[in-house]
């Protein structure tokens, strides 16, 4: 381990999304984790999809921590996270099989619950019984997972190594299947049982630990920690669009209690952000485009999702959504990706507040359902192709303009811009 000077308590640097999601934290932690000896993911589970590409490879990493391609770099699953032993099972092997040592770069903690196969078919159940006021879950059982685990009635992977977890198991799929009754698929639950059984076995091969002693001791020993946030700040089960949320605190204060740190040992805050909006999956979108412009944005953006494959809803910047996630997490540095696919645009917009019963407001209103008004400024397009910049002083002066003005109007710096998907395609500012 890397140490800081002696007598110096390490520190924890947070990395989240700013937005709803698919900011692209995992290329970030990717080119950050160089500088950091551990990454911990805090919350989610297998509903994030963390794409990395190097060259022409792409990986999507949905539990692992997006370190575990830099071998020097020790991750750690936290307590906060859920975890599917069937996913997880079919993470290691892709890793595996390009030479990822995934057993010693890998701990979990035995505090982190698990997600059974009644999990998925309760999330199913769920949202076919809200109808038309579906939230687009993912399916896959986060949301039973985490009710669960509220409710004290959840499992944890120290379990599967008790005497009495098989005791455990039944008693719990029990009380799922009387809440469903007739209402699910039997042959589909047979069978994702078997397969979830098998890849028990693949997780006991893993390391247990009580991550909350492991990061302890590591900030002790002056070591600096890289926490991973998954999805984005606006899905945060507290204060994102609720209903149409996550089941879990996306947000900074998540990453202390997700990882069993004290708020004082919080540094840097990493605040991941698209130069436009995307969201998966129903709800709010304020600044969303349902014409040809939108459609432009998603297909160069590629912006379909890396766990469902779902077309994401495109649109304009959002200033007062992105403010709002600022202020929550006390972002210290600011990280634009995607500039680039906003290349050929002629005119690029950026809602700059809403419009309430007739008054402008900068505050995101309390209910989902709440129509409001769009005042935008716009910005002259820099109509060229920026991934081919690789420094700060070769990008065109319409998009350093935009740079300023996020700037000025936030009060943060942007650190890092990315321009386009591969780890080199990243321009770093300052980190300091």
């Amino acid at each position: 381990m890397r140490e800081s000077s002696e007598g110096h308590a390490g520190r924890v640097d947070v990395l989240l999304g700013l937005q709803w999601g698919d900011e692209g934290k995992g290329k970030v932690v990717d080119v950050l984790a160089k500088q950091y000896n551990v990454i911990a993911r805090f919350q989610g589970g297998p509903n994030a999809g963390h794409s990395l590409v190097f060259g022409k490879q792409k990986f999507v990493l949905h539990t692992i921590p997006s370190g575990i391609f830099r071998r020097e770099v020790q991750n750690v699953v936290a307590s906060g996270v859920v975890v599917d032993p069937i996913s997880f099972q079919q993470e290691v092997k892709q890793l595996y099989a390009e030479g990822i040592d995934v057993r010693s770069q890998l701990k979990l903690s035995r505090r982190a619950n698990l997600i059974l196969p009644t999990h998925k078919l309760l999330d199913a159940f769920y949202e076919k019984a809200k109808g038309e006021q579906k939230i687009g879950s993912t399916l896959k059982g986060i949301g039973p997972t985490y009710t669960d685990k509220t409710a004290r009635n959840g499992l944890r992977l120290g379990d599967i190594n008790l005497t009495n977890f098989q005791q455990k198991y039944n008693e719990l799929k029990a009380r799922h299947l009387h809440i469903m009754g007739d209402d699910f698929d039997t042959a589909l639950l047979a069978e994702t049982e078997s397969a979830w059984f098998a890849a028990l076995d693949v997780l006991r091969q893993y390391e247990f630990i009580d991550s909350e002693y492991l990061v302890n001791k590591y900030l002790a020993q002056g070591v600096d920690i890289l926490a991973e946030g998954a999805q984005g700040t606006m899905l945060d089960v507290d204060f994102g669009s609720y209903p149409f949320v996550t089941s879990s605190n996306t947000i900074c204060a998540g990453a202390c209690t997700g990882m069993g740190v004290a708020p004082s040992r919080i540094g840097r805050v990493y605040g991941i952000f698209k130069a436009y909006c995307t969201r998966v999956g129903a709800g709010p979108f304020p600044t969303e485009l349902h014409d040809e412009q939108g459609e432009k944005m998603r297909l160069q953006g590629q912006e379909f999702g890396a766990t469902t494959g779902r077309p994401r809803r495109c649109g304009w910047l959002d200033m007062v959504a992105l403010k709002y996630s600022i202020m929550l997490n006390g972002v210290t540095h600011l990280i634009m990706t995607k500039a680039d696919v906003l290349s050929n645009f002629d005119t690029i917009r950026v809602c700059t507040a809403y419009n309430v019963d007739g008054v402008a407001t900068d505050h995101v209103p309390f209910a989902p359902e709440q129509e409001v008004g769009l005042v935008f400024r716009d910005f002259k397009g820099w109509n060229e192709d920026i991934s081919i910049c690789k420094t700060y002083e070769a990008l065109p002066s319409a998009f350093k303009d935009f740079v300023n003005y996020i700037e000025q109007e936030t009060g943060v710096s942007i650190a890092i811009i990315s321009l386009g998907p591969d780890r080199d395609d990243t321009l770093i500012r300052s980190l300091v």
